[in-house]
């Protein structure tokens, strides 16, 4: 049995690793909050954008563009979203399990006609261990998400599939659908997937930092309540365009737009799903520490009141004797 001195020692030692985790669960919510905050200003314009494209090129026979073909794909490319830091959880090993699980997907095409885009520090450092073709360095964007970037990358990729240098790009990402709920996402992005509109799922949280999975219900069961009771027929959104000044004019402007957004939101769920993943893990780490110093404080307890056991014993004995 370890002795009192050494049970002291490893309380005080878990007591200031659980300061570290306490402090950095409330950085990554402070965090989160911000890229809530961003995503809810985002959402509603990329979303709605989305919809109108991908309604209006497929109800519309006429409306065909290079970037709706489908074509056999001979070079691929990949953007991969990841983080610049460790400590949260899963979130980057499940990110590049996804990675290696697209690229060995487009193995026949040979590793020279795969494309990575590494957007953080641990996707980068993993593309190039791996020796898959990157396409430069974009640690920066993930810690400081920026929407000229995304625009950069975007014109970059629609300028290649365009003039046919790549057939295909998709994203790899987590999409956040609450503090609790990360959804690892792989989308194409190049050409446009008209299906993808109608299994999307748009459901999210972006107003709470409750991770419990049943404080969650609770609170999807009182806010479905209280729609219930003021609830109003959904309007359809009218799918009957009427294009001016031409085709050609409305989808150079709407594709570049729709595929800029695209990037940028994707950059922006998985900032919030990084910070959202690093509070779990923090606050996972807390309850741990907690749990260690209660069995610890109770060890420290049962090992003084043994010795002082011990040395009542010795007194009695002492005294018997003599």
């Amino acid at each position: 049995m370890p002795s009192l001195k050494e049970i002291k020692n490893r309380i005080a030692s878990v007591n200031s690793t659980r300061k570290i985790t306490s402090a950095m669960k409330m950085v990554a919510s402070s965090k989160l909050h911000h890229a809530q905050v961003q995503i809810e200003r985002m959402l509603p314009y990329e979303s709605m954008l989305e919809h109108i494209l991908k309604t209006f090129l497929a109800s519309d026979a006429d409306a065909h563009s290079i970037f709706e073909r489908q074509r056999e794909v001979h070079r691929v490319a990949l953007l991969v979203f990841a983080s610049n830091s460790s400590l949260c959880g899963g979130f980057n090993s499940n990110i590049i399990k996804l990675m290696q699980q697209a690229v060995e997907s487009y193995e026949h095409l040979g590793r020279d006609n795969i494309i990575i885009y590494p957007i953080g520090r641990k996707v980068a450092e993993k593309v190039a261990k791996l020796g898959y073709q990157s396409a430069g360095d974009f640690t920066a964007l993930a810690d400081k998400p920026n929407s000229v970037d995304c625009i950069n990358i975007a014109t970059e990729l629609g300028k290649m599939f365009q003039e046919g240098e790549i057939d295909k790009v998709e994203l790899i990402y987590h999409h956040f659908k609450s503090a609790g709920s990360q959804v690892l996402t792989r989308k194409t992005l190049l050409p446009i997937d008209l299906e993808s509109e109608l299994e999307a799922d748009h459901e999210r949280d972006l107003s709470s930092h409750i991770i419990t999975k049943k404080a969650q219900d609770y609170l999807k069961k009182r806010k479905k309540k209280h729609e219930d009771g003021e609830s109003e027929d959904a309007k359809p959104l009218n799918d009957n365009f009427i294009v001016e000044p031409d085709m050609d004019t409305v989808l150079g402007v709407l594709i570049p737009k729709y595929a800029h957004l695209m990037v940028y939101t994707a950059l922006l769920d998985s900032n919030a799903s990084e910070h959202a993943a690093r509070m779990v893990a923090m606050q996972t780490a807390t309850d741990n520490a907690d749990e260690l110093l209660r069995e610890l404080n109770l060890q420290y307890n049962k090992s003084r009141q043994q010795a002082i056991t011990n040395e009542l014993l010795d007194i009695v004995g002492g005294s018997v004797n003599n």
